[in-house]
C-alpha cells in the first residue's frame, strides 16, 4: 500500500482503539438518545394537538416524572415493610430448616451420606465470606457513586437532546462524506422510527404483563397485588431475565401468607410468560420491530459482555439500531446494488 493508505489505515486503527476505550461513555450517550426518542413520542403527540414544542417538552417531562414518582412510592414502601417481615421470620425459617436437616440425618440419610454439618458449623464456614463482604464495602460505595454520576449524566444529555435535537443530528451527519449525507439523514430517520416503534411495543407488552399478573395474583390472594403487577410490567423491559426476576418477590411474600401460594405464583408467571412469548410478542413486535428471538438473546449476551448491566438494559435498542444500519447500508446500499458479472466475463 502507498503511504497515504497506510496513514489512513493507522488512523482507522487509532480511532477504533479510542472508541473502545470510551465505550461506556458512548453507551451512556446512546441511553440518553433512547430516552429522548421515547419521550419525544409523547412530545410529538402534544405538538400535533397544537402545543408549542417548548411547552410540549415540559408537559411530557412532567408526566414522566409524575409516573416515576408514583411507581416509586407504589413499589418501594410496601416492599420495605414486607422485607422487614421476612427478616423477622428468618429465625423461624432457619429453625425449621435445621429441624428438617436433623430429621433427614436421623431417618433417611444416616447410613448413606457423610454427616451434615449443624447450623453452628455452617455459620463458622460462612464467617470468611462475611469478612470478604466487609472488605468490599468501599468498592460497593465507589460503584454506587459512579452509578449516580452516570445517571445524572444521562438525565442531562436527555434533556439537552429533547430541548434542541437538530444541531446534534447535523454534527453526527457531518462525520460522513458529503455525497452520503442525505442517505445518512434518511437512515437516522428510520432509526428514530424503529426506536419509537420498539418503545410502543415494549409499553404494550409491559401493560399486558402487568394486567395479567395483577389479575392472577388477585385471584390467588397474594398481598401487594398492585405493586407486584407494576414490578412485573417494568421488569418485562428486560427480555428473558426480567420475567425471572419478577417472580422472586411475589413467591416470597406468597410463601409468608401460605406456603402453597409460592408454587401457585410460579405456575401463574410461567403461564403468563408463555402467553407473552408465543402470542403477544409475535403479534405486537412483528408489527413494531421484527427481531428474531435468537437475535434478541445473542444481543443480550454480547452487550452485557461488552458493557455490563447497562448493556443488558440497552441490548434491544442497540439491536434495533444495528439492524436498521445493516439493512440500509450493507443490504440496500452495497449488496443489493452489487453488479452481477455475466458468466461470459469469466472466460
Amino acid at each position: 500500500m502507498k503511504l497515504g493508505q497506510w496513514l489512513g489505515f493507522l488512523a482507522l486503527v487509532i480511532s477504533l482503539y479510542i472508541l473502545w476505550q470510551i465505550r461506556q461513555l458512548l453507551l451512556l450517550s446512546f441511553t440518553a438518545v433512547v430516552l429522548a426518542v421515547a419521550i419525544n413520542q409523547l412530545v410529538l403527540r402534544f405538538q400535533q394537538s397544537g402545543i408549542k414544542r417548548v411547552w410540549a417538552v415540559w408537559l411530557s417531562l412532567g408526566i414522566v416524572i409524575t409516573l416515576l414518582v408514583g411507581v416509586f412510592f407504589l413499589i418501594v414502601p410496601p416492599f420495605i415493610e414486607q422485607f422487614r417481615q421476612l427478616v423477622a421470620l428468618l429465625p423461624t425459617g432457619i429453625n425449621q430448616i435445621q429441624r428438617g436437616i436433623n430429621w433427614l440425618e436421623e431417618r433417611i440419610l444416616e447410613n448413606y451420606v457423610p454427616e451434615i454439618p449443624d447450623f453452628n458449623g455452617l455459620i463458622e464456614q460462612l464467617q470468611p465470606l462475611a469478612t470478604n463482604l466487609l472488605q468490599q464495602a468501599i468498592a460497593i460505595f465507589s460503584t454506587s457513586v459512579t452509578a449516580i454520576l452516570e445517571f445524572l449524566l444521562v438525565i442531562v444529555l436527555t434533556l439537552m437532546l429533547l430541548a434542541n435535537p437538530q444541531p446534534y443530528r447535523r454534527v453526527f451527519i457531518r462525520f460522513f462524506p458529503a455525497f452520503y449525507r442525505p442517505r445518512v439523514e434518511e437512515i437516522l430517520s428510520r432509526c428514530a422510527e424503529g426506536l419509537g416503534n420498539w418503545t410502543i411495543g415494549a409499553l404494550i407488552e409491559m401493560v399486558f404483563i402487568g394486567v395479567l399478573s395483577g389479575v392472577g395474583l388477585w385471584i390467588l390472594g397474594v398481598p401487594l397485588v398492585l405493586a407486584h403487577a407494576v414490578l412485573a410490567g417494568l421488569l418485562n423491559f428486560i427480555p428473558n431475565i426480567g420475567p425471572t426476576l419478577s417472580v422472586v418477590l411475589p413467591m416470597a411474600i406468597g410463601f409468608l401468607d401460605a406456603p402453597w401460594k409460592a408454587g401457585a405464583v410460579l405456575i401463574l408467571y410461567i403461564v403468563i410468560q408463555n402467553i407473552e412469548s408465543y402470542w403477544l410478542t409475535p403479534t405486537v413486535m412483528a408489527k413494531q420491530v421484527a427481531l428474531l428471538p435468537a437475535v434478541t438473546l445473542t444481543a443480550q449476551i454480547v452487550f452485557v459482555t461488552l458493557f455490563g448491566a447497562l448493556g443488558l438494559l440497552m441490548a434491544i435498542p442497540l439491536a434495533v439500531i444495528a439492524k436498521t444500519w445493516i439493512e440500509e447500508v450493507l443490504f440496500k446500499d452495497i449488496l443489493d446494488k452489487w453488479r452481477q458479472v455475466p458468466s461470459s466475463e469469466y472466460y
